[in-house]
């Protein structure tokens, strides 16, 4: 998501209401004065109209001069939650100034505070500093949504000493505050791993160093006989076949829908447009994915989190990381990368639709095959191609899981639930944790019975 900044600050003094009364009532009396001859009126006229004028120049000529830190705890947020901002303003001029106001800019929706005095300042020290150049002050910073924020510039405003002008000064620089999707825990013992080979088995947590590595499953044609488990065969009574456990490294596949391809063009989203760039639908889907990512990391596995190809919208990537996230600091990354993630533009969504409706048939890109792994995909709107993209990853994905936003098209299940994937619908995160462990209970039930995945 790109950065959201904040208003500029206007760099050049102005008068205030008190030099607008002072100017209006100077020159009602220079009129007055000119009108009826009165020399004194217009002696004193002449001092309420230099007055502003004077102050506007003393101001230009000895504007503030501060060097502002800023410190964010955390630096990172999640969404609903709220950072301290801790800033420390220091008086880089040779003369101490009081009375002044400050106000830290930021997007409207961080509801930055109100303006408020900064405490009075002294002249700058270079000799045998003792503090007295420096204050610090301290807010809290909301987090409603999602995002990447710039806060700052510090505002500084300082009015001369009559009140008459003001000038408002930008100390500092911006600073980047990150702004993480929202995590809905999940289950732990919920859906711990699969095997690349589509048997679905719970994630072997051993403290034994030397506990066996291996386990067995059974006999599936194509299976060379140097796995045949002999032991477990003579248990169970029926051909058995070692296989690695994997351990360390499991990895999950999820497919995020960052395009909207199969949205259609509403009468009254324009002015939502207008209102805000944020979609509901497609905020949900970003959380249960960051959701989903963090539980599984949690777990031992490496994540790839890739959006959901469609050829005729251009799907940002998600991240840079081509061999995915791994659970030693790999929640911290996933979340950022969703944070920065662009929302889809809603224009290129309604253009697609037009297309479509024109009649021409977008061809789906080739889906490179790799070995089998678990696959969960969170759909918001796809596109025919996008869907057509997941029936085409079915066959490399065990299991195959898709978590669809409540405005998923009945056609777009029918077509994932035919081609053998586990569809769950969801209208609020709040319904993650049931849907999550019903989706992996039904896959594990399918696995063992070597049967489709049906609802």
């Amino acid at each position: 998501m790109s950065r959201s900044r904040a208003a500029r600050v206007p760099a050049r003094p102005r008068l205030t209401g008190r030099g607008v009364a002072l100017v209006a009532a100077g020159g009602a009396l220079f009129l007055v004065g000119a009108w009826f001859d009165l020399r004194d009126i217009m002696l004193l006229a002449a001092v309420g109209l230099a007055m502003p004028v004077a102050a506007l120049g003393f101001l230009a000529v000895r504007p503030p001069r501060l060097a502002v830190t800023r410190v964010f705890e955390p630096h990172v947020v999640r969404a609903g939650e709220s950072a301290a901002v801790r800033l420390r303003v220091q008086n880089r001029d040779r003369r101490a100034f009081d009375g002044a106001h400050w106000r830290d800019l930021a997007h409207p929706a961080l509801h930055p505070p109100p303006e408020s005095v900064l405490p009075a300042v002294g002249r700058h020290e270079t000799a045998m500093p003792s503090g007295d150049d420096t204050v610090h002050v301290e807010y809290r910073l909301r987090t409603p949504r999602r995002g990447v924020f710039d806060v700052g510039p510090l505002r500084i405003s300082v009015t001369d000493p009559f009140g008459l002008a003001r000038i408002d000064r930008a100390a500092g620089i911006p600073r980047e505050l990150v702004v993480t999707p929202r995590v809905t825990p999940l289950e732990p013992a919920a859906g711990v791993v699969a095997s690349v080979d589509g048997a679905v088995h719970a994630l072997q947590r051993r403290t034994h160093p030397n506990s066996d590595e291996l386990i067995a499953r059974e006999y599936r044609y194509g299976d060379p006989l140097r796995r045949v488990h002999w032991a477990a065969t003579a248990r169970r009574g029926e051909l058995m076949v070692r296989e690695e456990e994997q351990r360390g490294d499991p990895e999950v596949r999820i497919l995020l829908d960052t395009a909207l391809g199969g949205r259609t063009h509403h009468p009254s989203a324009s002015a939502r447009d207008a209102a805000s760039t944020l979609d509901p639908a497609f905020e949900l889907g970003v959380e249960v994915a960051a959701s989903v990512g963090v539980h599984l990391l949690g777990n031992g596995f490496r994540v790839r989190l890739e959006p959901v190809d469609d050829p005729d919208a251009t799907a940002p990537p998600i991240s840079a990381e081509t061999t995915g996230y791994r659970s030693a600091g790999g929640d911290i990354a996933l979340l950022e990368d969703l944070a920065r993630l662009e929302p889809p533009r809603r224009d290129a969504a309604r253009a697609t639709a037009r297309q479509r409706a024109d009649g021409d048939d977008l061809t789906p890109r080739t889906v490179r095959r790799e070995s089998r792994m678990p696959g969960i995909a969170v759909i918001v709107a796809p596109s025919h191609a996008a869907v057509d993209t997941l029936v085409a990853l079915r066959p490399v994905l065990e299991p195959a899981i898709a978590l669809a936003a409540e405005g998923v098209g009945a056609d777009t299940v029918e077509r994932l639930e035919h081609a053998d994937w586990r569809v769950v619908q969801l209208r609020r995160a709040a319904d993650l944790p049931a849907a999550w462990e019903d989706a992996w209970r039904t896959a594990r039930e399918s696995a063992r019975t070597g049967g489709p995945h049906a609802p």
